[in-house]
C-alpha cells in the first residue's frame, strides 16, 4: 500500500491513496520521536483493501529526572523505577488530553472513534492505556507493548464506561531489562482485576520489537478493523 508522509513538529502522519477507512496513533517511547516506528507500516503487512491513516505523534522535550535532568523526548518524567514513580501524574494528564485532541481529529476528518486503534511502545504503551481506558467514546481496540500499567489506583474511579470492554492487546519481552515483564503482567492483572479481559503475548525479546511480535499485532488490527472496513 502507498502512503502520502507529512511531518509537523507535532507528528507524522502516513495517509494511504484510498480514502482511510481507520486509524492507528502509535506512541513512541522515552528518548525516541514520531519516526521511530515509521517502518512498521510495511512490516504489517495490511491488505491494500483496508486503508489505514498512521499517526506517530512526538512527545515534548523535557528533563528526565531518571536521566539525571537530561532533556529528551518524554511523554512525562519518570523519577525512579519504582510503581510511585515511574510516572508523575502532570505530566501523564498532559499527554493524555493531547492524545484524545488527536482521536478527536480523526473523528472531525470522518474516521470515528470506533475505528481508531490507540498503541503505543514502552512510555508510549502507558500512556496509551492510560488515555484509552478513560477516552469518553468507544475506540476500536489498545495495543500497548512493552509497556506498563499508570496509576492503577485510580483506574476503578476514572475509567470510561465506553471503553469498559475494549479490545485489548499486551504484548512483551521475556527478557526486557527496561521494562522487566513482571511490569507487563501487573498490568496485565491489574486489568483483569478491574473487568478488561486483555490479550498478552511475550516474546524472546529484550526491550524492543520483532518480526513475531509485528505479525500478531497485523492479525490484531485486521481482527478489529477489517470485518467492518466495507
Amino acid at each position: 500500500m502507498k502512503y502520502v508522509q507529512d511531518e509537523t513538529d507535532l507528528e507524522i502522519t502516513l495517509t494511504p491513496q484510498a480514502p482511510p477507512v481507520a486509524t492507528v496513533i502509535l506512541l513512541h517511547g522515552l528518548g525516541a520521536d514520531g519516526s521511530d516506528f515509521v517502518p512498521i507500516v510495511g512490516e504489517l503487512g495490511l491488505p491494500e483493501t483496508l486503508p489505514v491513516r498512521f499517526v506517530f505523534p512526538h512527545a515534548p522535550l523535557r528533563p528526565v529526572t531518571v536521566n539525571n535532568g537530561y532533556v529528551m523526548r518524554a511523554w512525562y518524567d519518570i523519577k525512579s523505577f519504582t510503581p510511585a514513580g515511574r510516572a508523575d501524574v502532570a505530566g501523564t494528564t498532559e499527554s493524555a488530553q493531547r492524545i484524545a485532541g488527536c482521536i478527536d481529529r480523526e473523528c472531525a476528518r470522518g474516521v470515528p472513534s470506533t475505528r481508531v486503534v490507540l498503541s503505543g511502545f514502552s512510555q508510549g504503551g502507558a500512556v496509551a492505556l492510560f488515555t484509552g481506558l478513560r477516552y469518553p467514546e468507544r475506540l476500536a481496540g489498545i495495543l500497548a507493548m512493552s509497556c506498563y500499567l499508570p496509576f492503577p489506583e485510580r483506574l476503578a474511579a476514572e475509567k470510561a464506561a465506553a471503553n469498559a470492554d475494549v479490545p485489548i492487546l499486551l504484548c512483551h519481552g521475556r527478557r526486557d531489562p527496561v521494562v522487566p515483564i513482571s511490569m507487563g503482567t501487573e498490568a496485565r492483572d491489574e486489568l483483569v482485576a478491574h473487568g478488561y479481559a486483555p490479550e498478552w503475548r511475550d516474546y524472546p525479546m529484550e526491550h524492543s520489537v520483532c518480526m513475531e511480535e509485528i505479525a500478531d499485532v497485523s492479525r490484531w488490527l485486521q481482527a478489529r478493523l477489517v470485518s467492518r472496513s466495507g
